[in-house]
């Protein structure tokens, strides 16, 4: 842990610096990618914290996209909008993430999974765009804080029956459904479940691009990573429960997908898609299984990348255009038209397109969720051609039809901005050569 500290509080000298700190954000993802090894067991690193390939793939999606973030907002710097409370906000969002995916321990989890939200609120409430930002901001912080009270109460009443709150060493014959609530709700709010996720579209609309790059990356895998986890101890216990959550959440993805195409904000058809996407994640680790639990994996790698440089898209129409609405930014395969090339490719991605992680991670997920029972694949139909609809509704929509002639003095796209879609285009076509250390994990 100290590691970790000590190097965050080398670069909080840096924070005044925009380059220095993009480009040390960058060195440090290089430095743990390349020289960890992701293993198929846990590597304690203290009595506290331990790194497997679940915490490595997610702290070095952590790494990436703080980088990324850095690189999409390059408005802050170049307008001065506050940039050392900027970067020491980035720098504590950071620490917290990379602690919480790297913990054993149930309380220094806990702890780091909370303290994730305040700097996330930080980002919202300083650099948003509207007045409506403060209203998002509560609706964030009071769902969230909501569902991981009960957490807290569960953490203190497993450790009087086992004494111990390291992950690998818990173990529980049988499980009440009270126990069972406390431990899954926050997780689920988090990802979030279907009818529970009305806090995720209002934060997306009123966060800055790198709040939401941050919120459709790892935010919501903060869930996934805290349900797989869990269910290491719980997961024979609630075998009986699981099928409420996979049902509410087949029937929910189907209905917010209907959803996304009445939106007319580019970024709330993006935040809904990734309810829908997160959806089939919980139901992938619900059926408790080795499919389910790599294919959500593998999802939620690809969708970090995936929907992260859709929202930088959705950033890069609104500097130009002061409009996020699809009445407005249209036409746009006439003015940007090598943009039109990364919005097909990434919205053909977010309908699990080959060669991208989302179709390798939907082919197991869909498996599992079948194999668990086989009437779920009308449902699964149903979403996967609505997948389909809402993200070809996004394309159109934004590069086809009549430009507005009031906004043709517009400035032309920047090698960073095609540098910084590239970067997210790249993992997520070319992981997939990596798929076997994934697969063999569970």
């Amino acid at each position: 842990m100290m590691k970790y500290l000590l190097m965050f509080i080398f670069l909080i000298p840096l924070i005044m610096d925009y380059w220095l700190l993009k480009h040390m954000f960058m060195l440090i993802c290089f430095i743990f990618v390349f020289f960890n090894y992701c293993y198929d067991y846990l590597t304690p690193l203290s009595s506290l914290m331990g790194l497997d390939l679940l915490s490595y793939s997610l702290i070095g999606l952590t790494y990436f996209i703080g980088f990324l973030m850095l690189m999409a907002s390059y408005k802050v710097y170049s307008n001065k909008d506050k940039l050392m409370e900027f970067g020491f906000t980035m720098l504590i969002m950071i620490l917290s993430l990379v602690l919480t995916f790297s913990s054993i321990n149930m309380f220094l989890f806990y702890i780091s999974f909370e303290m994730s939200l305040i700097p996330t609120l930080f980002l919202i409430f300083g650099w948003g765009y509207q007045p409506e930002r403060i209203f998002a901001g509560y609706y964030l912080l009071f769902y969230t804080v909501f569902a991981s009270l009960p957490l807290l109460l569960g953490i203190f009443y497993i450790n009087s029956l086992v004494y111990s709150l390291n992950f690998w060493f818990i173990s529980l014959d049988t499980i009440n459904i009270y126990l069972y609530l406390s431990m899954v709700l926050a997780f689920l709010f988090k990802m979030p479940v279907p009818f529970f996720h009305f806090w995720l579209p209002k934060a997306h609309v009123e966060a800055p691009v790198s709040g939401s790059m941050i919120l459709a990356a790892i935010l919501l895998k903060l869930g996934g990573y805290g349900l797989i986890r869990v269910y290491m101890f719980i997961g024979e216990c609630s075998i009986n429960y699981n099928y409420f959550w996979i049902s509410l959440s087949l029937w929910g993805a189907v209905i917010v997908s209907f959803l996304c195409l009445f939106q007319v904000d580019i970024k709330s058809i993006i935040a809904y898609s990734s309810v829908a996407h997160m959806a089939l994640v919980i139901c992938g680790i619900m059926n408790y299984s080795m499919y389910g639990f790599s294919g959500s994996l593998i999802i939620m790698i690809g969708h970090g990348f995936c929907s992260s440089a859709l929202f930088c898209l959705a950033n890069i129409l609104y500097e130009r255009m002061h409009s996020r609405s699809l009445f407005i930014n249209k036409g746009n395969m006439v003015s940007m038209p090598g943009m039109t090339l990364f919005w097909f490719l990434l919205c053909s991605n977010n309908m699990s397109s080959p060669p991208s992680l989302n179709l390798l991670g939907e082919i197991y997920l869909i498996n599992s969720i079948i194999s668990w029972d086989q009437m779920t694949f009308v449902l699964l139909c149903v979403l996967s051609f609505m997948s389909c609809c809402f993200s070809v509704y996004l394309f159109s929509m934004t590069q086809h039809g009549h430009m507005y002639s009031g906004l043709l003095g517009f400035y032309s796209v920047t090698i960073r901005e095609y540098l910084l879609i590239l970067l997210h285009f790249i993992p997520l076509n070319f992981l997939i050569l990596k798929f076997a250390s994934i697969s063999v994990f569970f």
